[in-house]
């Protein structure tokens, strides 16, 4: 079992907290001789498998490093265009490394604003009054989690679908928050948790959720 992440918003849509807790490996690096055997694209500011599956390396995978230098988005670590150098029969043999692209800070605001709006948009579909938002967002490789407490605060988890317990882990997140968060006379509601305790008590907590599963009853 695994919890992947946690995220904390606020009632704004704010993302004020994240925290990336496990992330499966399911990078692939292969030497390749030219021409190279793949498709590749640009796809938002980064350079993607567009045809060609083989040996782990999947279409939608991203080009993550050259010959061991991390890529940063459409340029090699020395400025030039993934496209252009990997076109050019001069830099072959060359080890290419793919996967999963990792989402930066701003792609986290924005799907953390997504979210805000499509739980306030499952409130107002409900055929009954008072209805909550998305609790659950269910997927073959994860589970997205939301407990939103009276005050508007969003706790975020995401798990393995096989991962039991997180509605209580959910309710401990929000122990942790008042605990740690609320009474840290240096602390702002609704800015960016900066908290050591948090953090600390947080992992401690995820890590018991993973071993153990539920916190208690209920789960």
């Amino acid at each position: 079992m695994a919890i992947f992440s946690v995220y904390v918003v606020n009632k704004a849509g704010g993302l004020i907290y994240q925290l990336d807790h496990y992330a499966p490996r399911a990078d692939t690096e292969k030497t390749f001789s030219f021409p190279l055997d793949l498709v590749l694209r640009p796809h938002d500011e980064r350079v993607v498998v567009a045809f060609g599956q083989r040996d782990g390396i999947r279409v939608g995978h991203a080009v993550l490093a050259i010959n061991g230098a991390e890529v940063n988005g459409r340029f090699t670590a020395d400025g030039k265009d993934v496209l252009e150098f990997l076109g050019n029969p001069a830099n072959y043999p060359v080890s290419i490394r793919f996967g999963r692209h990792r989402l930066s800070s701003n792609e986290k605001l924005m799907l953390a604003s997504m979210f805000h709006s499509l739980f306030a948009i499952g409130s107002q579909l409900s055929p009954e009054v008072g209805s909550s938002g998305i609790e659950m967002l269910e997927t073959d490789t994860f589970k997205l989690h939301c407990f939103q407490t009276l005050t508007g605060i969003k706790f975020v988890v995401l798990a393995d679908p096989r991962q039991a317990g997180i509605d209580s882990l959910l309710r401990k997140i929000y122990e942790i928050y008042s605990d740690f968060a609320l009474k840290n006379p240096f602390y702002s509601l609704e800015m960016p948790i900066r908290c050591e305790l948090f953090d600390q008590n947080l992992k401690l907590a995820l890590e018991a959720a993973e071993k153990a599963g539920p916190f208690g009853p209920g789960s």
